[in-house]
């Protein structure tokens, strides 16, 4: 791959090989074809030259133990050498690697991190991540390690940032993060996702916990939902960024929601992920020094990734 660093750019996205060896083979839904097929997109409307490609980073165990269990980050590893088993109760299945793939996912998202803090750029897109259903003592969901909630932990113990908001547009409720920070009043959720799908949690009544009640919203929608339904009730998220006027702003573009995903069925298009891509850099700038930062998430349509993904780095450019 050649990289033609865009030096004026505010805009990053990391497509490095690395990135493309977390997936879990041609059989499995979260194959190691999404990637290209991004990429292919990608370089076809010349947004290489427009953006700043940043290379692959892998990232430390200390790093990763901000979030997880050195019990767990060590079982990864074993199984990672032996390449057999499931790292879950059957979705994420093991291969030789997937602990240094995984490392890789995390450490990106960091690099991506320090160098928005550090005032490098204001924006990036990482389209391998967006890892949301790990928890801190198990995979889940295709997800090994939450480089999410790793970003959260690092903005709060490294750099200072306290209030960060966290906006999940995949069709599948963020329950690794939600969960994480339930109780935390500084960490900004709102979820958009279908109901009765896996992983079965996201409900509209669960809004936070204790002093963070009320600085959360979960939003089901039905299946068939499309973007107009979807406008609809994507005021109330403006309105809570608008309440809490985050310092730093995360969204999780999952394109699984687009219609025809395999996994799922609700009806969207690229617009949706265009508009509340363009809506969170407008609040990034008006409340955050600009800084925010877009996951790929999941999306099991080939096609739909490089429709949903494009969007999303084309309005991250505008």
């Amino acid at each position: 791959m050649q990289f033609k660093p865009n030096l004026v750019s505010k805009t990053a996205v990391y497509i490095d090989e690395p990135l493309g060896n977390y997936g879990f083979g041609p059989s499995h839904p979260f194959s190691n074809d999404r990637l290209p097929a991004f990429c292919k997109a990608f370089y076809a409307k010349k947004l290489d030259c427009q953006v700043r490609l940043r290379k692959a980073v892998m990232a430390t165990i200390e790093q990763v133990a901000r979030f997880h269990s050195m019990a767990y980050i060590e079982k990864i590893k074993a199984q990672s050498a032996i390449g057999e088993g499931f790292l879950d109760y059957g979705d994420t299945p093991a291969f030789k690697g997937v602990f240094e793939a995984s490392l890789y996912v995390v450490g990106s998202a960091l690099d991506a991190l320090e160098q928005i803090i550090r005032g490098h750029f204001q924006q990036a897109f990482l389209p391998i991540g967006g890892l949301h259903h790990a928890y801190p003592h198990r995979a889940s969901g295709f997800c090994v390690f939450n480089d999410c909630s790793i970003v959260i932990k690092s903005l709060r113990q490294e750099y200072g940032v306290k209030k960060v908001a966290y906006i999940d547009i995949d069709v599948h409720h963020g329950d690794g993060v939600f969960y994480a920070f339930e109780d935390d009043p500084d960490l900004i959720f709102a979820d958009i996702h279908q109901a009765g799908i896996f992983p079965g949690s996201g409900e509209p009544f669960e809004r936070g916990t204790g002093a963070a009640a009320g600085h959360k919203i979960n939003i089901t929608m039905p299946a068939g939902a499309t973007d107009a339904m979807f406008f609809e009730v994507w005021q109330q998220v403006e309105s809570l960024l608008e309440a809490e006027k985050p310092e730093f702003i995360l969204m999780q573009a999952g394109a699984d929601c687009l219609k025809g995903d395999p996994l799922a069925s609700l009806c969207y298009t690229e617009n949706m992920h265009g508009h509340v891509t363009a809506r969170l850099k407008h609040y990034a700038n008006k409340y955050a020094q600009g800084r925010l930062m877009a996951f790929g998430g999941g999306g099991y349509n080939l096609q739909n990734i490089s429709k949903a993904w494009i969007a999303v780095v084309e309005n991250l450019l505008n």
